[in-house]
Parts: C-alpha cells; sequence; structure tokens
C-alpha cells in the first residue's frame, strides 16, 4: 500500500513498529522499545530544529543534515556514547529501509538517510569488580528491610548469572529451578533462550525473595519489583548499582574510581569464570553471545593480570641476556602495535 496524504511519517511509523516489528521481523521488545526511544527523541529534536509540532512534522523532514545534527546532539549535548549514537542511528536505518520498499517513491529518500556511515569507536577496556569490591558491594545492602531484601536478592544474582539488565528484570517466579539442579532461564537477544546455573547460596536467596513477595512458584509476574509494587526499570537498577557501590567504597576504596553500571557486572561475572580456568565457548553461551569471538575480549583481561603477575614476581636466578633482548623487541613491538 503506498504512503499518500499529509500524514505519510504518521502511517509509516505505525506500520513499522505495529505491523514490521513485531510480525514481519519478529523483533524482540527489547528491540521495539529501543527503537521507539530513539524515534521519540529524533522527532523531539527534529520539531524544535523545525520550529513545528512534532505533529506537523512529514517524511520530508527527516533528511541527511537533520539525523547528523541529531546524532551530533545525542553526543554533545545529552552525553551519550558512540555506541548510543550507532543504536539510535541503526533505528533510522531501520525505518528507512521500511520506507523505500514500502513506497518507491521514497526509495532515494530513504537511500539518503542509509549514507549516514555509523562511527566508528575506540574500543574501551573491559571494566570489572574484584571479588572484594563485589562483597562490599553486598554488605552494602540492609537485609533488615524488605527493600535491601531484594536488592541483595538482585545483586547476587547479577553477579551469578552475568545476564544483561533487562533479562534479569524479565525474570519470573516461573523461570526458576529452586531444586537441584539449580538454575533460571533467561530471554536474551533475539528471543533466544538459556539456562543459566545458580550457585546453592543464589537459589536459597532467590527462593526466600519468591516467598517474601507472595508470588507463587508458578507465578509469570516480574520478580523483581519496586516499593509500589512495579516491575523494577533499567534506569532503576543504574540508580541502585551507584548507591552501593558508593556505601561500598568506604570498605572498598578502589570502587570510587570505577563507573558501575549493569554492564559491569555482567564482565564481572564472565572474568571470574575466565579466571576460575573456564572455557571461553562455556562462557559464551553463559552469557548468552552470538558468537564466541564477542568473548574472546576477555582473555585479553586475563591476560594482562598474568603479564602484571609475571612482571611484578621478575625472574629468578640470572638473567639470560637472550631473554633480555627478547624482552625488548617484544617491548618496542608492543609500543608499536599500540599506535
Amino acid at each position: 500500500m503506498t504512503i499518500t496524504g499529509p500524514n505519510m511519517l504518521a502511517r509509516a511509523l505505525r506500520g513499522f513498529f505495529a505491523e514490521h516489528l513485531p510480525g514481519v521481523r519478529g523483533a524482540s521488545p527489547h528491540t521495539v522499545r529501543s527503537y521507539r526511544d530513539a524515534f521519540a527523541l529524533f522527532l523531539r529534536f527534529l520539531a524544535a530544529r523545525c520550529d513545528r509540532p512534532v505533529v506537523e512534522l512529514d517524511l520530508g523532514d527527516l533528511d541527511p543534515d537533520g539525523l547528523l545534527a541529531f546524532l551530533d546532539h545525542l553526543e554533545t549535548d545529552r552525553g551519550n556514547s558512540t555506541a548510543t549514537r550507532n543504536s539510535r542511528l541503526a533505528a533510522v536505518h531501520a525505518f528507512a529501509r521500511y520506507v523505500g520498499a514500502r513506497d518507491p517513491e521514497w526509495i532515494e529518500a530513504c537511500q539518503r538517510l542509509l549514507a549516514v556511515p555509523f562511527k566508528r569507536a575506540r574500543a574501551a577496556a573491559v571494566e570489572y569488580l574484584e571479588g572484594e569490591e563485589i562483597r562490599a558491594m553486598l554488605e552494602a545492602t540492609d537485609r533488615r528491610t524488605a527493600a535491601g531484601r531484594r536488592d541483595h536478592a538482585l545483586l547476587v544474582t547479577f553477579f551469578n548469572t552475568g545476564a544483561r539488565v533487562q533479562e534479569l528484570l524479565d525474570v519470573r517466579p516461573a523461570d526458576l529451578q529452586l531444586e537441584r539442579p539449580f538454575h533460571v532461564r533467561l530471554l536474551g537477544k533475539g528471543r533466544k533462550e538459556r539456562l543459566c546455573p545458580l550457585w546453592r547460596e543464589t537459589a536459597d536467596t532467590l527462593r526466600a525473595l519468591v516467598a517474601e513477595t507472595g508470588l507463587d512458584q508458578a507465578s509469570t509476574e516480574r520478580l523483581f519489583r519496586n516499593r509500589r509494587g512495579e516491575p523494577l526499570t533499567r534506569f532503576g537498577v543504574r540508580y541502585l548499582l551507584r548507591k552501593y557501590a558508593k556505601l561500598a567504597a568506604s570498605s572498598a576504596p578502589s570502587l570510587a574510581a570505577k563507573r558501575v553500571h549493569p554492564h559491569t557486572l555482567r564482565h564481572s561475572a564472565a572474568v571470574h569464570l575466565l579466571q576460575a580456568g573456564v572455557d571461553l565457548v562455556t562462557i559464551s553461551h553463559w552469557l548468552g553471545h552470538a558468537s564466541v569471538e564477542t568473548t574472546n575480549r576477555y582473555a585479553q583481561v586475563d591476560l594482562e593480570a598474568k603479564r602484571a603477575a609475571i612482571a611484578k614476581a621478575g625472574p629468578i636466578g640470572d638473567t639470560n641476556p637472550d631473554l633480555v633482548a627478547w624482552r625488548s623487541d617484544g617491548s618496542i613491538l608492543e609500543w608499536l602495535e599500540a599506535l
């Protein structure tokens, strides 16, 4: 059906979100919400840029100049990362492909939007928590209160599973196996399900939380809820992590220099599995990575720890001149590779 009339943008957006994403592409609710947020920001920005209400915007207002200005606004004004910038751009690209296929009249305009490239980002170092930092955060929860017991259960499950934040927030009592073998069912990206083993301590903590919330073990209601009885949000979890990192910094001062967010806990779980001798393929399945290549970056973290340990220990006995030369050459090669 050709998109015609003065409300082409509204019709296209309705078809994209109500029919194309869930029905044709089978996109997960996470993807739909991410794209929705991207367009809410984009349309408000364009309305301010064009000095018109959002309802008066049309497809012609979605041009490369406006899109580039929006992407710059995300980074400079909102302080978003390059990864977030690219995620918002991916939403616009998906919409442009949909409109171009649906109405040939707009193919050229859509191609110009698709020509806006993703921005290359510098690979950030993997930041994770050490064992004493994790213990300090767990001990910072006040388990004398219902909210503190919920937060303790949330953190324990985070550290145990290395789940993505939305995966954890979507957990229901029905997803938990709290008798041997202990595990939780997680729904990840692309609607892929995976089973993640639980420690006995985690299972005991979750069993107590389920009982305290009054939910039946077969309930399909979300387990982690706020004081109003509503499901916790990703923003709520970020607030809790910052709160407990700040509280725990008194006993683990190194936390003060770290930016603790949901993915920090995911990284922590991966690194601790690696340091315990678990192979990368198993860790990849544990975390729900689409490819083991994504998991390989954690091997670099462990390698750096080994290099630091051997440098601290130093050689035993007489120094071998050949070894000195090799280490010198290695330093030069590492310096060149780092350029």
